[in-house]
């Protein structure tokens, strides 16, 4: 008997779904590029980033949340830890929204488009909140009680003097981008993997969070209102219908199932011939339908001996035929 292999895959199921590489990476920088002249475009409201840091300070005290000083205090135990922390902030945010941008247009192009679209609006509607909502971070503010860990304990990407910084807008601190590009990667890896361990990219943006708390770039309420913008945004743009079932990657997906050739109707004409069925496996449910010789129509055995002297009509009983099908037959 031979045997047909079905392997297993986690490949997209259409990967002509997949743009020209030259003009998504065009696009991509283009949105970039936007995003940071906007930002730059919103320096110099010093007075109203305050005011407003002020009355954010205040909303959270007054929804009982828990101070931020209380996240950096833990991190401020350990200088190797807040040094992790720095670095963090200001090594993994681009990186890992950039890997995992990679990672979805070459193995999963349809939930690359969709993520895509979902970071370009979640980052344009982020923009537009900067321009009308300027925000000085915790770090600034007096009441807050926190310090500038980045400038003491390294590495920072920011200027010293925030008024003056050409390289960022240091007053744009409402929405944390930080926190809903990582939570967007959580839900975009785990809505386009199977594998069973897709829950710990949740850890991504716990850490994100802290962090940014930690660090004393962001309040709390930064991270609750991008994550409401980022939820607006996936109920707005759904993912495609082609990419919602993902093959699974199934361990023992090694091979099919051989059936005899006389098992299957116009399987062939050969004696004895074999044909391949390969199993089909359910991507949802994790299952496989078998194939069971048992159950398929008996046959006389090829080795099986007939007397001599029986007549020609016991060989015609002996061995079934084929019932013929067709236009012709004749029933």
């Amino acid at each position: 008997m031979t045997y047909a292999r079905t392997e297993p895959t986690d490949q997209e199921p259409d990967i002509r779904a997949r743009p020209p590489l030259v003009r998504e990476f065009l696009l991509v920088a283009g949105l970039f590029l936007a995003y940071k002249l906007g930002r730059r475009a919103a320096n110099g409201h010093v007075e109203e980033a305050f005011r407003n840091a002020g009355n954010v300070w205040d909303l959270e005290r007054a929804l009982r949340l828990p101070g931020e000083g209380a996240v950096q205090a833990v991190l401020l135990h350990s200088e190797t830890l807040i040094h992790a922390a720095n670095t963090y902030y200001a090594a993994v945010h681009f990186p890992a929204t950039a890997l995992f941008l990679a990672w979805l247009y070459w193995r999963r192009p349809l939930h690359y488009l969709w993520s895509r679209r979902i970071l370009a609006v979640l980052t344009g509607a982020a923009l537009v909140l900067h321009l009308l909502f300027p925000l000085a971070p915790p770090r600034m503010l007096p009441a807050a009680g926190m310090i500038d860990t980045g400038q003491v304990y390294e590495p920072t990407v920011y200027g010293a003097t925030p008024a003056t910084d050409t390289m960022a807008n240091q007053f744009a601190a409402m929405p944390s981008l930080h926190v809903g590009w990582a939570v967007m990667v959580a839900v975009g890896l785990i809505v386009a993997t199977r594998s069973r361990w897709r829950g710990l990219w949740l850890l991504h943006p716990a850490i994100t969070l802290l962090v940014v708390v930690g660090t004393a770039n962001h309040y709390w309420l930064d991270a609750i209102v991008v994550v409401a913008l980022l939820a607006v945004a996936l109920a707005a743009l759904r993912l495609p219908r082609a990419a919602r079932n993902v093959p699974a990657h199934l361990p023992w997906a090694g091979g099919g199932v051989s059936v005899p050739a006389y098992a299957v109707p116009g399987a062939g004409a050969g004696a004895g011939a074999d044909v391949d069925v390969d199993v089909e496996l359910s991507a949802t449910a994790g299952t496989a339908a078998y194939v069971s010789e048992t159950a398929l129509p008996a046959r006389a055995p090829a080795d099986t001996a007939l007397p001599v002297s029986a007549p020609a009509d016991a060989v015609d009983t002996a061995l079934p035929v084929p019932t013929p099908v067709g236009p012709g037959a004749v029933r």
